[in-house]
């Protein structure tokens, strides 16, 4: 896991360039009126969601992995609170990990909290357990953009 705010990547020197260059294109090249949904950066290899969701408390959001694709999770606009987990996941409750490259599961172990603002930005890879879109105080709008990279892009 890394984070860091994308209007000040030089605080983040180690983050590997393929993502320094994914979170490039999202600030040059996504707006306030990017259309929802997916858009190919590079085919199937990098692509961008972009989604306006609303944030859930916590007890009722899932926590999610994924096994070939990392997540690079930028909040747009409004707030978001994230979970994480340092340990392996657990077994999941959901398994679409063949077909769709997510699995879900109740929660991560001994999960650790966050809260993301417009600007900031996480990198998640395979493996990395991870609930996003938890409520920060009363459930709000968020507008983000997930990139998706095949970690074999790296």
């Amino acid at each position: 896991m890394i984070t860091g705010n994308i209007h000040h990547l030089e605080l983040v020197p180690y983050l590997p360039t393929a993502l320094a260059d994914a979170i490039e294109y999202i600030k040059k090249n996504i707006t306030a009126d990017t259309p929802l949904g997916k858009h190919d950066i590079k085919g199937n290899d990098v692509f961008v969601l972009i989604s306006n969701d609303s944030t859930a408390p916590i007890a009722e959001r899932r926590a999610e992995y994924h096994a070939r694709y990392l997540d690079i999770q930028i909040v747009l606009a409004g707030e978001e609170g994230m979970t994480f987990s340092n340990l392996p996941a657990g077994k999941p409750d959901t398994d679409w990990l063949a077909e769709k490259d997510i699995a879900f599961l109740p929660s991560g172990e001994d999960e650790k909290s966050f809260v993301m603002k417009a600007g900031d930005f996480v990198v998640f890879y395979p493996g990395e357990v991870h609930k996003p879109l938890c409520a920060v105080g009363e459930p709000a709008n968020v507008r983000k953009a997930v990139v998706k990279m095949l970690v074999s892009a790296l």
